[in-house]
Order: C-alpha cells, then sequence, then structure tokens
C-alpha cells in the first residue's frame, strides 16, 4: 500500500509540475510576443552610470521575407500630400485596409514598400510604377504608445543628394484626435532632405526639430543640427538616432547617448506656449516623396530610395539616478525694478555619469518671476553630470515690477474735484490776458472775477471733500512688487523624472529667501 500511494503521489505530483512548466513557458512566450525584447536577448544597455533596461524591441529577425507585425505597426495609406504638398501614394502590406489601387495585393519583396528581408532588416522603399511614386509610412498608433526612457532606432537612408526624398523616424502625441496637429506635439528623431531645399542636412548630417501649438512648422528655435565625422554619411551605413526623453526635457543623439547634439526643454518655449511631450506618443517611420522639405524628384533622385531599419527600440532606466544636491544659495534683497543685484549662483552637486538635469524656478513674489541660466554649451537650462572642465553653474534672476514714484495726493479724489475746475480757470485767464487789450475794462473785469470764483469754488470743494467728509487720503495703489519676504524654488528634473513634469515632482528643489524693499 505505501508502495501504492508512492507511485500514486509520484504520478500526481508529475503531472502538476508538467502543467506548472507548461503554464510558466507559456507566460514567457507572451511576454516575448508582446515586447518582444526577452525572446531576441537584447541586453541592458549601461551608459555612463544609468543602466538602460529594454522595454520595447522591433529587432525585425524574421528568417524569411514578410511584412511588418501588424500587431505593432499600422500604415498611412493614401495621396491626400499629408499636409506637406507630398506626390507619393502611400500603401500597406498586401490587402491591408484603404490600400489605394495600385498598391500591391500580392506579398513580394519587388513590390512591396515595407517588408522585413529575412536578414535582420526592415526595409522601407519608395519607387516609381510608371510615373507614380509608390512609398510607406508605418505607424505604431493605436497599437503601441510610448512615455519616456530611451527611443533610438539604427537606420540607414537612401541617398537625399538630390532633391525628391524625405526620409524620417518621427513621433506625434498619442492625442492627435483630440488634439490636431501642432498642438498634440511632433518630436522628429531623424529627418533629412536634400541640400538643395532650404539648405537640408542631405548624406551628410540630420535634423531634430520639436513642433508645438504656437511653433507650428518651423518648430522650436533653433533645431537640432547633427553633421557626421568625415568619412561617414547616413545613407553609406547604419547609425542609432534616439533621444532621451523625460519630464520637461528631450536629448537627441548619434550613436552615443552619453553625448547628445542637441537638448530641449520647456524652457526653450516661447511665452504662451504649451509644453506637450509630457503626454504619450506613437512613432513613425517612412519616406516622403516632394512636398515642403522632399523638393522636385528627378532622374537624379534614388529610385528605388532604400530606408533599411536594423531596429527600433525603447530602454528606460532600470532605477532612478541619484537626485542631486542644490547646495545653500545666497538669499537676494534687491529694491522692486532693480536690474542689478538680483541674482545668485549655485553649483549643483551631479553624479558623474548620470546625464543632463533641467533646472527651473518659481517665486512667490507679486508682479514678479524667475529665470535660470547656467553655462552649459547645449542649452542654458540644463546642468551637464560629466562635463569636459569644471563642474557647471547656475544663476537665479529675479525680475521684480518698481512700483510708481507719483506723489499720493494725486490719487486723492477730492483733490481731483479740482483739477477741472483749476484748468476751466487757467484758461479764462490765458484768454483774458491775451484778449485784454481788446476788451472793455467792465468786461475784463467780469472775466477776471469769474475765473477767480472758478478757481475758489475748486479749493473749496477739495477742502470740503465734496460733502464735508473728514476721510484722510487713501494710499496709492499698488502697482508694482510690493516690498517684503519672499521665496524663489528652484526645481531639478534628471533624466530618470518620469512624472508629469510638475514643479511638486522634481527630483529635488531648493528654496531662496527673497527681500524686496
Amino acid at each position: 500500500m505505501n508502495t501504492f500511494m508512492n507511485y500514486r503521489f509520484f504520478f500526481r505530483s508529475s503531472f502538476l509540475l508538467a502543467i506548472l512548466f507548461l503554464s510558466l513557458a507559456g507566460g514567457s512566450r507572451a511576454n516575448a510576443q508582446g515586447s518582444d525584447c526577452l525572446s531576441q536577448s537584447v541586453p541592458n544597455d549601461p551608459q555612463g552610470s544609468v543602466i538602460w533596461a529594454p522595454a520595447f524591441c522591433q529587432e525585425f529577425n524574421s528568417t524569411t521575407p514578410a511584412p511588418p507585425d501588424q500587431t505593432v505597426w499600422s500604415f498611412d495609406t493614401g495621396n491626400s500630400g499629408f499636409g506637406n504638398n507630398e506626390i507619393e501614394v502611400y500603401c500597406g502590406p498586401p490587402g491591408f485596409t484603404n490600400n489605394p489601387s495600385g498598391c500591391p495585393t500580392t506579398f513580394s519583396t519587388s513590390n512591396s514598400n515595407a517588408y522585413i528581408d529575412g536578414s535582420g532588416h526592415l526595409l522601407i522603399k519608395t519607387f516609381t510604377i510608371g510615373t507614380t511614386w509608390y512609398s510607406a509610412r508605418l505607424k505604431t498608433q493605436g497599437l503601441m504608445n510610448f512615455k519616456y526612457g530611451r527611443i533610438e532606432g539604427k537606420i540607414q537612408l537612401p541617398d537625399t543628394t538630390n532633391q525628391g526624398l524625405w526620409p524620417a523616424f518621427w513621433s506625434l502625441g498619442g492625442n492627435i484626435t483630440t488634439v490636431p496637429w501642432p498642438g498634440c506635439g511632433e518630436a522628429d528623431i531623424l529627418e533629412v532632405w536634400s541640400p538643395a531645399v532650404l539648405g537640408g542636412p542631405g548624406p551628410n548630417g540630420n535634423r531634430s526639430t520639436l513642433h508645438t501649438a504656437s511653433t507650428d512648422g518651423s518648430g522650436v528655435q533653433p533645431n537640432g543640427q547633427f553633421t557626421f565625422p568625415t568619412g561617414q554619411a547616413n545613407s553609406t551605413g547604419l547609425h542609432t538616432y534616439g533621444m532621451i526623453w523625460s519630464a520637461n526635457m528631450q536629448q537627441y543623439y548619434i550613436d552615443n547617448p552619453l553625448k547628445p547634439y542637441y537638448i530641449a526643454t520647456t524652457s526653450n518655449l516661447s511665452s504662451g506656449d504649451t509644453w506637450p511631450f509630457n503626454l504619450n506618443i506613437f512613432l513613425l517611420m517612412n519616406i516622403a516623396v516632394g512636398g515642403t522639405l522632399g523638393g522636385t524628384p528627378s532622374a537624379s533622385t534614388a529610385n528605388p530610395g532604400v530606408m533599411m531599419v536594423d531596429y527600433v527600440r525603447q530602454y528606460q532606466a532600470s532605477a532612478a539616478v541619484p537626485k542631486p544636491t542644490l547646495g545653500n544659495p545666497a538669499s537676494i534683497t534687491v529694491k522692486a525694478g532693480a536690474t542689478t543685484g538680483n541674482s545668485t549662483t549655485l553649483t549643483p552637486g551631479l553624479t558623474s555619469g548620470t546625464g543632463f538635469v533641467y533646472l527651473s524656478c518659481a517665486t512667490t513674489a507679486p508682479k514678479a518671476s524667475c529665470s535660470v541660466a547656467t553655462n552649459d554649451p547645449l542649452n542654458i537650462h540644463v546642468l551637464n553630470s560629466s562635463p569636459a572642465g569644471a563642474a557647471e553653474t547656475a544663476t537665479v534672476t529675479v525680475t521684480t515690477t518698481a512700483n510708481s514714484l507719483v506723489p499720493p495726493s494725486l490719487f486723492d479724489p477730492r483733490r481731483l474735484l479740482r483739477f477741472p475746475v483749476v484748468i476751466i480757470a487757467v484758461v479764462l485767464l490765458l484768454v483774458v490776458a491775451t484778449l485784454a487789450p481788446r476788451l472793455r475794462k467792465r468786461a475784463s473785469s467780469l472775466v477776471f472775477a469769474t475765473a477767480a470764483l472758478l478757481i475758489l469754488a475748486g479749493m473749496t470743494i477739495a477742502s470740503c471733500g465734496g460733502g464735508g467728509s473728514s476721510m484722510s487720503p487713501p494710499p496709492p495703489p499698488p502697482n508694482g512688487t510690493t516690498p517684503g519676504s519672499y521665496t524663489i524654488t528652484v526645481y531639478a528634473f534628471t533624466e530618470s523624472n518620469v512624472s508629469d513634469g510638475t514643479n511638486a515632482n522634481a527630483d529635488a528643489s531648493v528654496p531662496i529667501t527673497l527681500t524686496v524693499n
């Protein structure tokens, strides 16, 4: 009996273990299909002191040619010009909803505008059929949203020496259906067009631009411009184009995340503009033909033009970077409206290798504002944790409003009644003085008497307050920064900050005492 029970126990245990194993295996497969990072063995990527863990991975490692994964990528279709007067017809995979006539109905690498080549790449191809250009515009809209982290693609572009092609790797705000462009925000990680059109970067560079509600098509100024080292080009090899995206800040880089060439922050926006980049986005990749920046295609335009994508990834910091220390900056004492002696300097303590920190400020003083300016060469609103020389510093400046110098008596309502009467009397006196030689003695005396009575009446009304009130004159209304004690607070946001960007969620802050005289 003991033997039977042992066998039964063994059988049941083995059965349960098998179920457990299959459940775990199934769970791993589901996770792998969801992000594709685990199944593709994409490792963590240490950069400086920050360890970036892969969170989304499209590696395009199918061993046989096939259309892109439609659980991740959707497609814009048609030839509407897409707001830029483009001339291409965008096609989805064969059978894709709303594919225009002329798009392929069966899959083939020879006639598809977007496909996985079987050698580890996604290819986006634009070419002509007759005189019509066909291309592809992939997007994750409605399938995959992103928020913060490091987003990058390893890409080789078609030759853009001559006019015609306009490839891009970019993002739009996930709320575009309710907040139309440009209010939803657009961030161009990679955007290249011919130097013959408005000085485009061509094969030797890249342009990164942020579009907001107020900046529209021109984007936040200045744009980010990158030039490849001698011997390199975007059309002759794969390069990594990415951005490090955190609350209130975006950093753009090529090949080296530790050396961004362009940084934009909320403080780079003009007054009244809105920073739309603390919300979800979706990604896009495409080759446009013609249009605002594409220019006019010709026989010299690359045909076919091929955009080769090795991967598209999103990384997240595996842990928050150490919080910066902001020291104990000196207080500011200033007379309202003064433009000197209204600043203080601080040297924050940053852990080396933790990237850039964005600084902003706010003050409790009325009719006043503050600003933070650093000595960083890329952006005066950030600090580099690993500068080439000495530690970078920040200067905090407060701007107050001067109070009026008008005497309080001018604001006394009793005295205000005197002004029109006195003015009339003065005018009469001037008239009399001018016409006295022509007037009869009796008439001039009458006019002088009238003027005198008016002056006396004005003085009487003012002295009596219009009704015998003994009310004292009120002080002048406040029209500047009221003297008193206030606070300026400096806020620091690191590149691992994934909050809504409000001051309450800053990584660090420090108060500065402000006294206004």
